[in-house]
């Protein structure tokens, strides 16, 4: 399992810039490669309605599971904030998009125990 959650900039303050990169392999194979960047001189549309929508806290949960090669979940919005992706492999991916880091904590906090059943 992994957890990351990030905030760009305090309540009422300019977001500052974030540039991530994930990779995840497992026994050799890819499941995920992915690249954010938004703030201030990241490439266009970082803020707009297809990425960041104004919000400021980005947060992601990658669970690898053995028994996710026979029974894995389906993508799924998660509430307000977030959505479920099946990757190849015995992985999912959580991603969540919100106003604070709170609601990206318990978006994330709440998916998980779904996972972990």
């Amino acid at each position: 399992m992994l957890r990351e959650e990030q905030v760009l900039g305090r309540t009422g303050e300019a977001s500052g810039r974030l540039t991530s990169r994930l990779t995840v392999r497992h026994a050799g194979t890819l499941l995920l490669d992915q690249e954010l960047s938004c703030g201030p001189g990241a490439p266009g549309g970082w803020d707009g309605p297809a990425v960041l929508a104004g919000h400021r806290a980005v947060g992601q949960l990658v669970v690898v599971r053995p028994e996710f090669e026979q029974d894995k979940p389906r993508a799924a919005p998660l509430g307000e904030w977030a959505a479920l992706t099946p990757l190849a492999g015995p992985g999912v991916l959580v991603t969540a998009v919100a106003p604070d880091a709170l609601r990206v904590r318990r978006t994330l906090d709440a998916a998980l125990r779904d996972l972990l059943g």
